[in-house]
């Protein structure tokens, strides 16, 4: 089973994708960071679920889809997971990863 990273960027985007929320609601806003982080435990047993964004060398950069949202992470070479990102699906997401 794949181990879970969080990067610093992607626990950034989340607390501010939580706090836009909860301005208008707090309980939606943590219904949604909640959904997103257990959505996120799928990729410890199926690491390909998301779609193939891009491959740097024998790293493949995937994403997976959430609702209005695209979590954008990392398969390192021993198989465990890192969690670049996670961007409302409106964005350019290929100003922040490339």
């Amino acid at each position: 089973m794949a181990e879970i990273n969080w990067t610093a960027e992607a626990q950034q985007w989340l607390r501010e994708i939580y706090h836009y929320i909860a301005q208008e609601n707090p309980q939606a806003a943590k219904g949604i960071v909640d959904a997103i982080g257990e959505r996120v435990q799928l990729l410890r047993e199926f690491s390909e679920i998301g779609y193939r964004y891009q491959q740097v060398q024998d790293q493949h950069v995937r994403i997976l889809l959430y609702g209005h949202y695209k979590i954008a992470y990392l398969i390192k070479p021993d198989g465990n997971i890192d969690i670049l990102g996670v961007f409302h699906g409106a964005m350019d997401i290929e100003r922040y990863l490339s």
